[in-house]
């Protein structure tokens, strides 16, 4: 996990300067790493999402996996129905800090092509999610 950390801002900031914490948007449906590619995709599914929030057995947030993520491991040849998330997240770096500005956060979207960001706290809980502005 790659936490981007930077300075508190006041909270009359502008809104250049506000925080992840104020642009972000629900997490969503938050999983836990031993859950299969298969129920996974399910519970996208249901969900009507198109992302899932992973977290391990501590409640800590270890990434972010997306439909098309899963749709690839599933169509791999060596792909089995044992294969779990935390199998094939690797590193989903990185995270926000909630006090990472919406800009400095965009930034680091675009610079690695991120579709979307997670925010984490200091405990590694996933409150919410940055995406680009509609």
């Amino acid at each position: 996990m790659t936490p981007i950390q930077t300075q508190p801002r006041p909270a009359d900031a502008s809104p250049v300067h506000r925080t992840a914490v104020e642009g972000m948007d629900a997490a969503g449906p938050q999983v836990c790493d031993d859950m299969s590619v298969e129920v996974a995709l399910a519970v996208m599914a249901a969900a009507r999402t198109g992302r899932l929030v992973v977290c391990d057995q501590d409640d800590q947030c270890t990434g972010l996996v997306t439909r098309t993520e899963l749709a690839a491991v599933r169509d791999r040849s060596d792909y089995t129905d044992r294969v779990r998330l935390r199998d094939i997240l690797g590193d989903h770096g990185p995270f926000a800090s909630p006090v990472t500005t919406t800009a400095e956060a965009g930034q680091a979207m675009r610079s690695r092509r991120l579709g979307v960001l997670p925010v984490v706290d200091e405990q590694s809980s996933g409150p919410g999610i940055l995406a680009p502005s509609r």
